[in-house]
């Protein structure tokens, strides 16, 4: 039995950081809203509260019983969860006299085990408007800052007890440089987690379920090309070999030359994929078309149009294969319900529902980066797993106002020259995301002795961790005046290029 550990998320920011830190220790963990009833097992090893936008003082802030989690496994603490444990167990906690915010350096009171190896003046981050300004009885002080005298403390109790600690900082944030070294102490030197979970023990784990789950039954997959379907298709296919069956659209908004390439690579890894040309279909229904949320909605339609179609031609199909991964799992279920859409999701949506099959999800409980690493293990070539991220409408949100199959292949051509040119200068695994855009503008231009009138395109390049925020990439100035000459001299069309230096927030990674 896997073990793990339990974060109940009482609505941080940071809540999928400190599940990243704890699955980057090998030890699986799971995140559920605070109000979601805990399930007490073998496998489950310990606790941690996260962080929270409340103060514990607020008329509606979020509880638990902590001392009810305590007497069964080990908890640890963080800021919001500190908080709150300090002031179940009789402590003070009140408004600091000022937001506490930002970079600290911790003063180490004792050796205890949780900051085992851990420096004495180490930088912690906080985040924090309130304070505990009186310790609980029988709780010791582990360490503090300049600002604050309980920053880490833990409870006192028999030899037998189960520990509880809690510390005032947040040891997940990149900005803690040994916050992962005290979460691994509480993992290991704490609740004897083994870190066992590793990519080779998650694919046998999932392969078995898999086979359990499916049985001689078949599975029908939309695939995308992309890192998270790719993946899910082929552990899917490690346990039931040809009972997969996969379908590949073209929506003609794809990047140039990538139905051919990807169908490529699906064949030489094994997987039952067909591919459909659908092109003209989606330009016929995309003509005229310039608000995004209407190209996003036409094209997602007309996707499970095809897909239903084509589904057809596969009997006695009962289940539906799908790439979705931890954070969008985690996001349906968030602590204050899902999120303010802000853009229709480019999943494929409405499937399930529609075709009233029972779904398969082997990612569903992994980061985007262990899908990679899961993916690297099962053989994909590191072509498809390091691929930036791509958008479900493709080449129709990149293309500002309205879509015709001239302008994608513009961008296509530009997009390509760009993409390529990042992988020729190795500046491609530097960036999370990188595109060209092709803007509703013509300027003008001199080319030799004539007058011109073409697009623009602007190219756009992101570093970020997860996607969540992303800054834009510091691209070399001789890189981009490469990639300009090379799009402006080759692809006729386009006169203009530009470079976007917008950040997220308050920019989004794509233009659409």
């Amino acid at each position: 039995m896997t073990e793990k550990i339990l974060i109940l998320d009482f609505g941080s920011q940071y809540t999928q950081l400190i599940a990243r830190a704890v699955r980057e220790a090998n030890v699986y963990c799971e995140i559920i809203p605070y109000h979601k009833k805990v399930e007490i097992d073998p496998s489950l090893k310990g606790i941690i509260l996260s962080g929270s936008p409340f103060s514990v003082n607020d008329p509606n802030a979020p509880e638990v019983d902590v001392q009810a989690l305590h007497q069964q496994l080990p908890v640890l603490g963080v800021c919001y969860g500190a908080q709150l444990t300090a002031k179940q167990f009789g402590g003070q906690v009140a408004k600091s006299n000022k937001r506490e915010y930002g970079r600290a350096l911790m003063h180490k009171q004792t050796d205890d085990v949780l900051l085992k190896d851990v420096m004495d003046q180490s930088q912690v981050w906080m985040s924090h408007s309130d304070s505990v300004l009186q310790m609980p009885d029988g709780f010791n002080v582990l360490a503090t800052t300049d600002s604050i005298p309980f920053a880490a403390f833990k409870k006192n109790g028999a030899a037998n007890a189960n520990p509880l600690y809690c510390v005032q900082f947040h040891p997940e944030v990149y900005h803690s440089v040994e916050g992962k070294k005290i979460i691994k102490n509480f993992l290991v030197n704490i609740c004897g987690c083994q870190q066992s979970w590793t990519p080779a023990h998650f694919i046998t784990d999932t392969v078995n379920a898999l086979k359990k789950q499916i049985g001689n039954r078949k599975v029908i997959m939309a695939m995308s090309g992309g890192v998270d379907s790719t993946v899910a298709a082929t552990l899917i296919h490690r346990a039931i070999g040809n009972n997969l069956y996969g379908i590949f659209v073209d929506n003609g908004v794809l990047r140039k030359n990538e139905f051919e390439q990807v169908l490529d690579i699906y064949k030489t890894i094994g997987l039952n994929v067909k591919g459909v040309n659908a092109k003209q279909m989606f330009y016929d229904q995309l003509a005229g078309k310039t608000d995004p949320e209407a190209k996003r909605k036409t094209i997602g339609r007309l996707f499970i149009e095809v897909f239903q179609q084509e589904a057809k031609s596969f009997e006695g199909v009962e289940l539906l294969g799908q790439g979705t991964i931890y954070p969008d799992v985690i996001e349906s279920v968030s602590v204050h319900g899902p999120s303010v859409t802000i853009k229709s999701h480019h999943n494929v949506g409405g499937l399930p529902d529609i075709m009233h099959l029972e779904l398969v999800e082997p990612l569903r409980f992994l980061f985007k980066d262990e899908v990679r690493r899961v993916g690297a293990e099962l053989g994909i070539p590191a072509d498809l797993l390091n691929r930036h991220p791509f958008p479900g409408p493709g080449l129709a949100i990149r293309i500002l106002g309205e879509i015709t199959p001239e302008k994608v292949q513009l961008l296509q051509e530009a997009d390509h020259r760009y993409v390529q040119g990042l992988k020729e200068h190795k500046l491609y695994d530097q960036v999370w995301q990188a595109g060209a855009i092709l803007l509703p503008v013509k300027s003008v231009g001199v080319m030799g002795d004539e007058r011109t009138y073409e697009f623009t395109v602007a190219l756009r390049a992101v570093t970020s961790v997860d996607g969540m925020t992303a800054d834009w990439a510091h691209l070399p100035y001789e890189f981009l005046a490469h990639i300009s000459t090379d799009i402006i001299n080759n692809v006729r069309g386009i006169n203009r290029v530009v470079y976007d230096i917008s950040s997220k927030p308050p920019a989004t990674i794509e233009w659409e």
